[in-house]
């Protein structure tokens, strides 16, 4: 039941995006069965039964596989047959999902689409451990599909692994949060979304223009989905979200309402300023939802979504050079989709 549900979820996304293009539709759900089946593969190779069950924790429950299907859409723009960039769409995967080991890790979470989170289950050791493995097995995919491949993996990988770091140790007093926040996320987040679309535009043979007005697309769609997550870190339950309702909030993330609603004079930011930085950690238990109801009030969240839809405009602004057909309407109802998400 569980997988069926799954597929059902990643293929009505696909659906979604692509109205009135079965065509379309056909070529992207082809390439995410075959990247799925890849994944699993790649999950059951480890010799160690251990390696290969936690390897594999997060392949199969919940998750859209977004950044597996824009290497799909992003091979749309080339001259070569769009299946050459499935094992391009498996690669942008396991980047995405190691980097998601390490920052259960470091967030202390609890769970991840709606499951035990790996560090939760089976410890953070272990946890750091599978999220390395899964990065080798990145790095030896890119090898085989070529040095292009190569080098957007090794430069994705160095840019999250700043952005681990310095989401770590945090601004100096010198720097400008906001600044700091924007630096974090385009390592962490954007660089992901937009490796994945110039994996499947470089593997299908796009001209440089494309590919790079992609890159530029998805560094803008990657802010913009990363502020979303953590406007919705505040606004949705854990069953719809798959995480811990306001888990960033109470370990003391800066997420991008916070920083807002702590560079505004008004009295809930003194408030809430109180609670964020009490025992050095953020509100926990009942200071949570009086927390969560601040940011309402002081109307963080309201210009946290007008930033996102500025950075989504970016988005749409990047690609407006690009063949008006199929391939790039999927990356408008992307904005879109991102746009509605914590509606």
């Amino acid at each position: 039941m569980v997988a069926s549900a799954t597929t059902e979820s990643r293929g009505s996304m696909a659906m979604e995006l692509t109205t009135g293009d079965p065509a379309l539709t056909a070529r992207l759900e082809r390439g995410m069965d075959a990247s799925e089946e890849q994944l699993r593969s790649l999950a059951t190779e480890a010799r160690d039964p251990l390696v290969a069950e936690v390897a594999g924790h997060l392949f199969g429950p919940g998750g859209k596989r977004l950044r597996p299907l824009l290497a799909l859409v992003g091979a749309e723009f080339g001259e070569r047959d769009p299946s050459a960039a499935v094992r391009a769409a498996t690669l942008a995967e396991l980047v995405h999902v190691a980097s998601l080991y390490h920052d259960d890790v470091m967030d202390q979470a609890r769970t991840r689409r709606g499951v035990p989170s790996v560090n939760a289950r089976w410890g953070n050791t272990t946890a750091v451990l599978a999220g390395n493995w899964l990065l080798s097995k990145a790095a030896q995919l890119a090898a085989e599909l070529g040095p292009e491949a190569i080098r957007l993996q090794s430069k994705v990988t160095n840019r999250l692994i700043m952005g681990q770091i310095r989401e770590l140790v945090g601004p100096s007093d010198d720097d400008d949060p906001l600044s700091h926040y924007f630096t974090v996320v385009a390592g962490k987040s954007a660089s992901l979304i937009a490796m994945a679309l110039q994996l499947g535009a470089v593997r299908t043979g796009a001209p440089e223009p494309a590919v790079q007005a992609l890159a530029e697309y998805g560094e803008h769609l990657g802010i913009a989905f990363q502020i979303s997550d953590d406007i919705l870190d505040i606004t949705s339950t854990s069953e719809v979200s798959g995480k811990e309702q306001g888990k960033d909030l109470a370990i003391g993330v800066a997420s991008l309402p916070v920083l807002l609603a702590l560079a505004d004079e008004r009295p809930e930011a003194g408030e809430l300023r109180t609670l964020l930085t009490a025992a050095t950690a953020g509100p926990e238990g009942a200071g949570l939802p009086r927390a969560v109801a601040l940011l309402h009030r002081c109307g963080a969240l309201a210009e946290a979504r007008t930033v996102m839809h500025a950075r989504l405009l970016r988005a749409r602004t990047a690609v407006n050079g690009l063949p008006d057909g199929p391939a790039t309407r999927v990356l408008h109802a992307l904005c879109d989709f991102v746009a509605r998400r914590d509606h």
